[in-house]
């Protein structure tokens, strides 16, 4: 997880923007703790905190790279599935690489294939890229919003950031509740719907979207649209699809140049990534994967049997570890904990969201972290298992 902000304004000069776009970036430090960098040019400055998974000494930003006298810099949050597979296509067509970062493939990539690069993606992102010919932004984020990505327009200034706290580090942008907004966070949260924010004059820019900033203007365009199709394949060709979309969207997010890990819970979603993931770990690294989960004091004493779940999560846990023999960590978390952490894992969030389930994760990830930089999890998988296994 990484950190982008940025600021373009046409009326003003911004070379003296140091402080500003340091006081953004800096508020970013969570989402990049290894890292620093500002770029500050006349009608631009962004800046990058970095979380460093990828080449760590050639994946630097934000990187610039000159081309038929145009300089290109882009600010980058996410990572690239098919980097390998765009690489190669790049490559033979007259490009080359100084290290093997993602980020040198997304800049040449958007250079290559202009404001159609989204089109050729496969992964999670949110970027912006300055041409300093055309003095042109274009900033843009994954199909289904992983990555987040905020901007307002304040007195010619556009503002954007990874997360709405780094706006409000600009001192043109003032946090004003949206009574949308709020509605929604009391209402629905924290689901939201797509581009708003609870603040008035900030918007978040939808998934599946990007955007161009110029003299003229700002315009906004939507590069995908996830379709509804009948399903016409029989049992066993769904079974074969299912099993190669699961082995390889699971492999191309086991690339790393620090430790990885997975998140177990012994539900079914975590089961089916560390299978996969422990399997590749030995067979490529010759190491056990390092698994990791979440328990809570006197749970076990606490823990009361029913139709839905008639075992406790460490049953299932263990039935894993042993089958796959993974190097397992049990993170134990207490409940007076939790409540200390629970305005620390707000403002980590940006905004109110899911309580005592918010600090859990702050505090277990704390303790991943500590031994893993990189931790692949079955988040908001069970919902679509589920599903598939109830037409089954």
């Amino acid at each position: 997880m990484c950190g982008i902000v940025g600021i373009v304004n046409y009326e003003e000069d911004l070379s003296n923007g140091h402080t500003i776009i340091g006081n953004m970036t800096k508020a970013l430090t969570r989402r990049g703790p290894d890292e620093e960098g500002t770029f500050v040019k006349k009608h631009c400055n962004l800046g990058h905190r970095r979380l460093s998974i990828i080449d760590i000494e050639n994946g630097k930003q934000p990187m610039s790279c000159k081309i038929n006298d145009i300089t290109y810099t882009i600010v980058y949050n996410g990572q690239l599935y098919n980097a390998q597979e765009l690489r190669k296509t790049l490559i033979s067509n007259g490009f080359d690489f100084k290290g093997h970062s993602d980020t040198e493939v997304l800049l040449k990539s958007y250079i290559f294939y202009g404001k159609e690069v989204c089109k050729q993606l496969n992964g999670i992102f949110a970027f912006a890229i300055w041409n300093d010919k055309t003095e042109e932004l274009f900033l843009a984020r994954d199909h289904f919003g992983i990555k987040p990505l905020y901007y307002s327009i304040a007195d010619h200034n556009l503002i954007f950031a990874s997360e709405v706290k780094a706006i409000f580090e600009h001192p043109k942008s003032k946090p004003i509740l949206d009574k949308t907004g709020i509605s929604e966070l009391f209402g629905i949260g924290p689901s939201h719907t797509p581009g708003i924010s609870p603040f008035k004059g900030v918007q978040e820019l939808e998934p599946a979207h990007f955007m161009i900033y110029h003299k003229n203007g700002l315009q906004k365009h939507e590069y995908w649209k996830l379709e509804t199709k009948e399903h016409t394949d029989d049992l066993e060709t769904t079974s074969e699809k299912i099993k190669f979309l699961l082995q390889d969207s699971i492999e191309r997010q086991l690339v790393s140049d620090v430790p990885l890990c997975c998140l177990l819970s012994g539900g079914l979603d975590s089961s089916i990534i560390t299978a996969y993931a422990s399997k590749y770990y030995q067979k490529k690294y010759g190491q056990k994967l390092s698994t990791f989960s979440v328990d809570y004091v006197d749970n076990d004493k606490n823990f009361v049997k029913s139709d839905f779940q008639p075992n406790t999560d460490n049953y299932y846990i263990d039935l894993m570890v042993k089958a796959f023999d993974t190097d397992h960590h049990r993170i134990v978390l207490d409940t007076p904990e939790l409540y200390k952490s629970l305005e620390e894992a707000m403002i980590a969030r940006d905004f109110p969201g899911m309580a005592d389930v918010d600090s859990s994760y702050l505090l277990f990830f704390r303790e991943v972290k500590k031994q893993a930089k990189v931790a692949l999890s079955g988040e908001c998988s069970d919902e679509i298992f589920g599903r598939i296994s109830m037409v089954f």
